[in-house]
């Protein structure tokens, strides 16, 4: 303790370069604006931009920050496609993060850089490497996490406490530390991740004056804007009441509000739980084992950060070098000024190792070790550690200002003393790595002119006829609808159902009292138009989720031998072994008792990313594809002029399909657009598979008919095939085959 505070309260009479920081985030943003998403993306983008629209409640803990800061933001004439406005503000707090960031390296880098100019140099090159790393990159050009925001508050909350700390003992005032104390409760009811500064702003408060933690005056003060800013969490309770479009979790109540708050809908496991068994005394618990690959696949992220473009060897290399400029810069950083490293460590450490226990995540999704009982995360989660890439950035700055003094030191006997402006200019050509990541990720971390998240919304909505229902798997095939109904308008008739919530009373509670919008011909296909239809009036269900909470569907009823059963006109057989477990969830219960109810009356599908989901259910028999979708019949399907049998793909609409994929699907062309590193996020490249599907459908079932279709729809089928991992080898797709 005595040590740090030894360290230099003040270190020059200089002020902050406010007007470098303020360029350095101008040029921060036009490179993402340049590479900005024109519009939603998979992933929690399409659910959050939703929610803006709505003045929602997206998933828990429910972000109110952030929904309340971007519905404002979406107000504002920015851009024609409210979806870019969004992106836009995770472009903008992103590019605020780097100026602040540069401030900070700035500072530092004073007890290390002593010319102004190379010293400002030296900071812009670190905040390049952090800002155009993968992973901050490819994050900040889309709204798809509320993490820029979060990292925009760690950035301007250790900022805060740098100019506190650097004040004269005796002018020293505490209203830095009000105001930290403010944006960390404000940041806390956008997500937890903001408080992961806390530890840096502790040292920063040991070392310098820790009386400050004992003053009445400050604690109190501290204490009212904390009451203050958590307030904000209020808006969940109370936006919850009036029921808008996004309401996850139903909040109205104190118990509900309270299972928002803490995710209890997601059921993380404890920190020293082996997430990949159920909670409880047959748990083997968090081993030492467990958390060094959680460590590996830390590192496996990084690793992407500096040429995702590249090859699996050059990316390794890059993060070697990186990875030792940034060592050699925190060990430069703990000889100039130790207070200063210390809090810039706790903090690293808080948002690598710490962050890796504390998430407790299954093995990562693209770790390549498999075996029977090792789970793998459904997707990628380096976004996660957004914050350790960019942050990052500020030692790599001080490991390229030491390669800078040794080259320097090598410069003095060849160039004069009286020249060291000379010296500066010729070891000043390292600063050029910094370049590396901007080169090496341009191809992968950009979105612009990726739109099939949305196409892909509009394609699926307009497969289904008016006043259906239709059944969805889970975030990728949903999110989008979610998006395409509130924000865009398109379909607002059509009911959905997604299976990954419809374990929940909440959610099926508001699926019974919803009344479905009234159908806009004008705004759907022509096939549409030539019948009326009716406006249902009765929910989905007769006899469940209309009044109390008497007349719940359980949470699951066993199902121990294969039976069989009457759904109306609908027989199934239910077998234990198909369904993968001997039991039905609610979600399994309410789709049967749909279809129980409305099968014949109300047009009931189901989105082909569910796979085979319905067959498991018993039925298959009942089912015909069309297009991006599943129809149920009430009546088992049989082969016509229209309904055709294809082995391995079941009945098709044929006619139906080709004129959805033809006449009304627009996804198919932006699917098959030439990626130069494919579908770079692999978990969520099932929705281009979809495309595959509906056109190798036509390409089989009319190649005798209509030849020219089917070839057009063979190459629609190959060109979509080719951007994903289940391509052909690029040597073979270039010869034709």
């Amino acid at each position: 303790m005595t040590d740090l505070r030894r360290a230099p309260h003040t270190a020059a009479p200089e002020s902050p370069p406010y007007l470098w920081a303020g360029l350095v985030a101008v040029g921060t943003l036009v490179l993402y604006v340049l590479t900005l998403a024109p519009t939603t993306q998979f992933w929690d983008a399409s659910e959050y931009i939703a929610a803006a629209h709505a003045l929602g409640i997206p998933h828990p803990p429910g972000n109110p920050f952030f929904i309340i800061l971007a519905h404002v933001w979406g107000l504002l004439p920015l851009a024609g496609d409210y979806a870019r406005r969004i992106n836009l503000l995770a472009a903008t707090t992103s590019a605020v993060t780097a100026g602040t960031w540069f401030l900070i390296g700035e500072r530092w880098l004073r007890a290390i850089v002593a010319p102004v100019r190379w010293r400002r140099a030296v900071a812009t090159a670190g905040t390049l490497v952090g800002f155009t790393t993968f992973t901050v990159w490819n994050q900040s050009v889309v709204n798809e996490k509320v993490y820029t925001l979060s990292m925009l508050t760690i950035a301007l909350v250790l900022w805060l406490a740098v100019r506190w700390a650097d004040q004269l003992e005796a002018t020293r005032r505490d209203h830095h530390l009000v105001l930290i104390v403010y944006l960390l409760a404000l940041s806390a009811t956008n997500h937890l991740m903001g408080l992961l500064v806390a530890p840096a702003v502790l040292v920063y408060v040991l070392a310098t004056d820790p009386r400050v933690l004992f003053r009445p005056r400050f604690l109190v003060a501290a204490l009212l804007v904390a009451v203050v800013g958590t307030s904000v969490n209020l808006f969940i309770p109370i936006r919850a009441h009036l029921d808008p479009y996004l309401n996850q979790g139903d909040a109205t109540t104190w118990p509900a509000l309270k299972a928002v708050l803490t995710r209890e809908q997601f059921g993380k496991p404890s920190v020293f739980d082996n997430p990949m068994y159920p909670t409880g005394a047959d748990n083997p618990g968090h081993t030492l084992v467990l958390y060094g690959q959680q460590l590996l696949n830390y590192v496996q992220y990084f690793t992407w950060q500096f040429g995702r473009d590249w090859l699996a060897g050059p990316q390794r290399a890059l993060a070697v070098l990186f990875a030792a400029l940034g060592l050699l810069g925190a060990r430069r950083h703990w000889r100039a000024e130790r207070r200063a490293a210390v809090a810039m460590t706790a903090l690293m450490l808080t948002l690598t190792v710490a962050l890796v226990f504390y998430l407790n995540f299954r093995w990562g999704y693209s770790q390549p070790y498999s075996a029977p009982g090792l789970e793998h995360e459904v997707r990628e989660r380096d976004y996660f550690f957004i914050a350790s890439f960019a942050a990052w950035g500020v030692w790599v700055g001080m490991g390229l200002a030491t390669v800078m003094a040794w080259i320097q030191e090598a410069l003095a006997t060849r160039v004069p003393a009286h020249a060291p402006a000379r010296r500066w200019a010729l070891s000043a050509v390292v600063l050029l790595v910094a370049l590396v990541p901007l080169a090496g990720n341009r191809l992968t971390a950009p979105r612009s002119g990726e739109t099939l998240a949305r196409d892909y919304a509009h394609d699926v909505l307009q497969s289904v006829d008016p006043y259906a229902l239709l059944v969805t798997a889970g975030d990728n095939d949903t999110f989008p609808l979610w998006y395409a109904q509130e924000v865009e308008g398109v379909r607002r008739d059509v009911s959905v159902l997604v299976l990954s919530l419809a374990n929940t009373d909440w959610y099926l509670r508001q699926l019974q009292r919803r009344p479905p919008e009234t159908f806009a011909p004008a705004l759907a296909p022509a096939l549409y138009r030539d019948q009326r239809w009716p406006r249902p009036t009765s929910p989905w269900m007769s006899r469940f989720y209309l009044d109390g909470p008497a007349d719940t569907l359980p949470p699951y009823l066993a199902l121990s031998q294969p039976v069989t059963g009457r759904l109306g006109p609908v027989t199934v057989a239910l077998d234990p072994n198909a369904l993968g477990r001997p039991y039905l969830e609610r979600s399994d219960l309410a789709v049967l008792q749909i279809i129980k109810d409305e099968v014949g009356r109300r047009p009931i599908y189901f989105s082909s990313s569910t796979g085979n989901y319905a067959d498991r259910l018993g039925l298959g028999a009942y089912l015909v594809g069309e297009g991006l979708v599943r129809r149920v019949l009430s009546r088992p399907t049989a082969p016509s002029d229209s309904v055709r049998l294809l082995p391995g793909r079941g009945f098709v609409n044929v006619p139906r399909t080709s004129a959805l994929a033809f006449g009304v699907y627009q996804g198919g062309e932006p699917a098959a657009r030439p990626r130069p590193r494919g579908w770079v996020d692999v978990p969520s490249q099932n929705s281009l598979l979809g495309y595959v599907f509906v056109y190798d459908t036509i390409a089989a079932a009319l190649a005798g008919q209509e030849p020219a279709l089917a070839a057009r729809a063979g190459v629609l089928r190959d060109a979509i095939l080719a951007n994903t991992t289940y391509g052909l080898p690029a040597e073979r797709r270039a010869a034709g085959n």
